[in-house]
């Protein structure tokens, strides 16, 4: 398990990091949106009044404020410690970051996607990685791992709620753009109708990480879809709100 996170608004990354390793995504409840965002959305790129997600974002009761990221499904890898010496945390483009210094949060928002957690086994480094489809075809973890600058054997990763694979339909193309990556990826995909398949992100994530060294991932157990009452689901909703998966370690080591 995980300490540091309040277990009423976080659902804590289940794993065995270094104790001084904090990891977990939030929850939809405990904040003040309302609507279609109801109730602690943290993004604010979806249409939600922006007060409420500072309010939101204030409960989260987190040491510091987070690195937050305009994530594009793209392949950026930040230094979130780099970031925030530089003052440039708002509006960084990436779809990952990664810190090496003690007390610097990671996060990524999702609402189906995967968000892929990362740290070493010294509790010295940690990553938060946005895994969309898109993302994981493009090699986002790929990316992310390399900018640990650890063997894979030195890493764990917990893989946060995201769609499950009784839920998430693809199109033909999207099975194609994976197949072309590994053939052992077709083990991810089920037919659902002609030319549509349930894809497994977890599964997915699982095969990209143990190719790059990392055996010992966790998680990957809840569905964002089927989960209405705990989670935001774009799938399932449309407008709605976005989850927050965050990362950080004491320097202190405790």
């Amino acid at each position: 398990m995980t300490a540091g996170l309040n277990s009423k608004l976080w659902l804590p990354a289940n794993w065995p990091a270094p104790a001084n390793v904090h990891a977990g995504t939030s929850r939809r409840q405990g904040g003040i949106s309302q609507g279609v965002y109801a109730s602690l959305n943290l993004a604010m790129h979806v249409g939600d009044d922006p007060p409420a997600v500072i309010e939101n974002r204030c409960r989260l009761g987190l040491p510091t404020e987070p690195i937050w990221l305009n994530q594009v499904h793209g392949l950026s890898v930040v230094n979130a410690g780099r970031a925030l010496a530089e003052r440039s945390e708002q509006d960084i483009e990436a779809d990952a970051a990664y810190a090496d210094v003690g007390g610097v949060i990671c996060a990524v928002l999702t609402a189906d996607c995967l968000p892929l957690l990362l740290c070493d086994r010294a509790g010295r480094r940690v990553a938060a990685v946005h895994a969309g489809w898109r993302g994981l075809a493009a090699g986002i973890i790929d990316r992310a791992v390399t900018s640990l600058q650890l063997p894979g054997e030195q890493l764990l990763a917990w893989l946060g709620p995201a769609i499950g694979p009784n839920a998430y339909e693809v199109g033909e193309e999207v099975r194609e753009a994976f197949l072309r990556l590994d053939a052992d990826a077709r083990t991810a995909f089920r037919l659902s109708r002609p030319g549509h398949w349930w894809m497994d992100i977890y599964q997915l994530a699982r095969q990209q990480l143990v190719q790059r060294g990392v055996d010992e991932v966790y998680g990957g157990d809840h569905c964002t879809w089927q989960e209405a009452d705990r989670f935001y689901s774009y799938r399932r909703d449309g407008m709605t709100g976005r989850m927050a998966s965050v990362i950080w370690f004491d320097s202190n080591g405790t």
